[in-house]
């Protein structure tokens, strides 16, 4: 696991991309956020979180961010690369992100889409339980939480 910063935003930009496809794809809405974050807007992101990635053989293949508001961490932008989907690396990442947040964390909030498949398996495996839903174009998101455990 490597800290990522702005100088990471290029290459986070192009993983997140490739990534969401796949939601694109899903849920039928090409006009998903992570698609249409530009690069400076990336680099803004990993100036005011924590951000984390995983590089094999130099490239980075998953990354994740967490912004801190008191004793919640929000995880967002939990992305791996489509050709490493499904090997571990998401699951790795999202156990990483919650042991190294900072102290105050005492809950864990994320959301994913409601046709997220993959997504939504994942979080209910790590222990993540749906809080409610939001109408997002023609789905829903699906926003999860999980209590810190010390």
């Amino acid at each position: 696991m490597k800290r990522l910063g702005v100088a990471d935003a290029g290459e986070v930009l192009t993983l997140q991309r490739a990534a969401y496809v796949t939601e694109a794809r899903a849920h039928d809405d090409w006009d998903l956020p992570p698609l249409l974050e530009t690069l400076d807007e990336t680099r803004a992101a990993l100036s005011s979180c924590l951000s984390w990635g995983i590089r094999e053989n130099g490239r980075l293949v998953a990354s994740v961010r967490l912004t801190v508001s008191d004793d919640v961490g929000v995880i967002g932008r939990l992305v791996v690369a489509p050709d490493r989907q499904g090997c571990g690396l998401g699951g790795g990442l999202l156990a990483f992100v919650e042991s190294a947040a900072p102290p105050p964390v005492t809950v864990f909030r994320l959301f994913t889409g409601s046709k997220s498949v993959g997504p939504l398996a994942l979080y209910a495996k790590h222990g993540y339980r749906e809080t409610h839903r939001t109408p997002e174009n023609n789905h829903e998101l699906v926003h999860l939480e999980k209590a810190r455990v010390p």
